[in-house]
């Protein structure tokens, strides 16, 4: 580092040391931030006292190039800023070229989901519990509906758990469900979800369940204080069925099904949109975390079917 610019990140540890009692390690971070900045504004015949603005999107640039995450770069940004802020508060630049520039975006996490097969397999598992002849079949078939309904609609776990009791006097394939803000949308069902439901009534109906809970109007009752099953309760129980199915408990929750059930709609053909309407989103772009199913879908559709994807592979 040249002199003038090494006098001035000197001064700048002392007053971040004196002044604001960083630590070592802090200290010896911004050093080398601030080493590594110099280094490429170098290349660029300029100096730390002289950068731009533009020299400082520009590097932040060659991070992301040279595959920074976004973590990393928000850290050197912060020791550009507190760097850039010290150089105007001591006149040393008549400006702060930090001000205008923008944080790197993090990436936003992909969703956890749960492949097609395990989802075959966890069903599997409830439909041999439901069928069991041992005590406590309500138990056991009251699962396989809350399962399928959930695998088959993506509803929020506080949804499915309060469901109405009179849902199951509309017969069809339909269900309405109030969600978020009391809006309410109508969501398919599917024929093992109607079944379930069917084996669900009456299995309830043969215990006597109906007569012990004749006063209540959800479909899942509970004699806790909110009156229908403890969304708590389901987790639970939804993580011991998984293990029993030999798949990852830590892999599974309820939420981790609503997002199963809407990255394999869009894995098989589903409309971004039309997912957005079933899950019941006010805005696109809090489905929008699914597309990257869709670029894989649209990357398998182009290999499948472009000429040259196919050329490429069969170059004979």
């Amino acid at each position: 580092m040249a002199d003038l610019s090494r006098a001035h990140a000197e001064a700048f540890l002392e007053m971040m040391s004196a002044e604001r009692g960083a630590a070592e390690n802090t200290l010896a971070s911004y050093q080398h931030d601030l080493d590594d900045l110099h280094g490429f504004l170098a290349a660029r015949k300029t100096s730390l006292l002289a950068a731009t603005t533009t020299d400082l999107t520009d590097y932040l640039a060659h991070l992301t190039a040279q595959g920074f995450a976004a973590s990393s770069q928000a850290r050197r940004l912060s020791a550009m800023r507190q760097f850039y802020k010290f150089l105007y508060a001591e006149d040393l630049r008549g400006d702060d070229p930090t001000s205008i520039l923008d944080a790197p975006k993090k990436a936003r996490p992909l969703p956890k989901t749960l492949s097609e097969a395990d989802v075959s397999k966890l069903l599997a598992q409830a439909t041999e519990e439901a069928a069991s002849p041992e005590p406590g079949a309500v138990g056991r078939v009251r699962m396989l509906a809350l399962l399928e309904l959930l695998y088959a609609t993506g509803m929020r776990v506080s949804e499915l758990v309060s469901l109405p009791a009179k849902v199951l006097d509309h017969e069809g394939r339909f269900l309405m469900i109030r969600g978020k803000g009391n809006k309410e949308r109508l969501v398919p069902l599917s024929r093992s979800a109607i079944s379930a439901l069917a084996l669900y009534r009456q299995t309830r109906a043969g215990a006597g369940e109906d007569e012990k809970h004749a006063d209540s109007v959800w479909l899942f009752p509970s004699s806790g204080k909110q009156g229908y099953l403890p969304r708590q309760v389901f987790a639970r129980d939804l993580k011991g069925l998984a293990s029993r199915a030999g798949i990852r408990v830590a892999a599974i929750s309820p939420h981790v099904l609503r997002h199963a059930f809407a990255s394999h709609l869009l894995q098989n053909g589903a409309d971004l949109r039309v997912v957005q309407e079933l899950l019941g989103h006010s805005d696109i772009s809090t489905t929008q975390i699914y597309t990257h199913v869709l670029e894989e879908r649209l990357r398998d559709v182009v290999e499948m079917h472009h000429p040259l994807a196919k050329s490429s592979k069969n170059p004979d």
